[in-house]
């Protein structure tokens, strides 16, 4: 059994409820225990640098109290531990994440406007946390995605043939052994493409389309071949497709278990964390939940 827990992030939304039956069934998978954390937000004139006397009772939280009425009747492992904080949630959730396995929360939760696809919380988690992130949408993003409990949904993973990650592709396969689904790689490379010319320069020779989409398939079998041997149980198909890598994402999610995509590297000259736009674009449009990998450690 894991020691380290899946923690989900609850506020009290029916957003939040669905992301904890998605952290459930993710501990059990894991047979790891499950950690449910609930942040309760400063008021807006109260100071974040001064902090109360001792840390917040969770025998005394209406919204974890909830949370224990939802669960309540369900046996069988994971051991379920119960966390109340105080203070602002996009600090403190990506904070949980530093000793988890995994983090679950909802796209949205209680506050904002009822328009947003993805809520500021959810926003910093995935762009921040040290460990994977799984963010839960509302129900019919997709009005014609596949029903939740149809057998058979693949797991789809996005590729970057120029520069994958390895903890991305490794996070895909493992889960995918985990819930015995296959899996269904996707590797888009831009076409058309842009050609941009001064005036008097000659016009780029002609590229072959099939040559650049034979080149990117070569690549990605590469890139996948020792995550194969690792995981022969698991059946991986790649799909090679032209056009923006966001869009052909959200395609596949509509038939999908799960979305895995990784967030960009931190870079010398600009050491914040970013997602990168597919990143984003995916985790605004997708109609399955989609998990996103921090990148692996760079190599000494």
């Amino acid at each position: 059994m894991s020691t380290q827990p899946v923690v989900a992030a609850v506020d009290g939304s029916d957003d939040s409820l669905r992301a904890l039956e998605w952290a459930l069934d993710a501990a059990r998978r894991r047979e790891a225990p499950l950690r449910i954390v609930h942040v309760r937000q400063y008021a807006p004139w109260a100071q974040p640098e001064v902090l109360a006397a001792g840390p917040p009772d969770p025998d005394a939280d209406p919204v974890l109290d909830r949370v224990r009425a939802h669960l309540a009747g369900r046996t069988g492992p994971p051991a379920v531990e119960y966390a109340a904080l105080e203070g602002a949630p996009g600090v403190l959730l990506p904070e949980a994440g530093a000793t988890a396995r995994l983090l679950v929360l909802g796209s949205r939760g209680r506050g904002g406007f009822a328009s947003l696809l993805l809520g500021s919380n959810s926003l910093a988690a995935a762009r921040d946390a040290e460990c994977p992130v799984v963010v839960v949408p509302r129900p019919g993003r997709g009005t014609d995605a596949a029903p939740p409990d149809r057998p058979g949904r693949p797991v789809v993973a996005g590729l970057h043939a120029d520069s994958p990650d390895e903890a991305t592709l490794a996070f895909a396969f493992a889960e995918a052994a985990l819930r015995g689904a296959p899996l269904r790689i996707v590797a888009a490379y831009p076409w058309p493409l842009q050609t941009w010319m001064l005036p008097g320069e000659m016009p780029p020779p002609a590229i072959d389309q099939d040559a650049v989409e034979h080149e990117t398939r070569a690549l990605a079998d590469g890139f996948l071949a020792p995550h194969r041997e690792r995981h022969p149980e698991v059946t991986a198909r790649t799909d090679v497709l032209p056009g923006d890598a966001a869009g052909q994402l959200v395609e596949a999610s509509r038939d999908a278990e799960l979305v895995v995509v990784g967030r960009h590297r931190r870079r010398l000259l600009v050491p914040a964390r970013m997602m990168g736009s597919v990143t984003q674009a995916v985790l605004l449009h997708a109609a399955s939940p989609v998990a996103v990998v921090p990148p692996a450690p760079p190599e000494e």
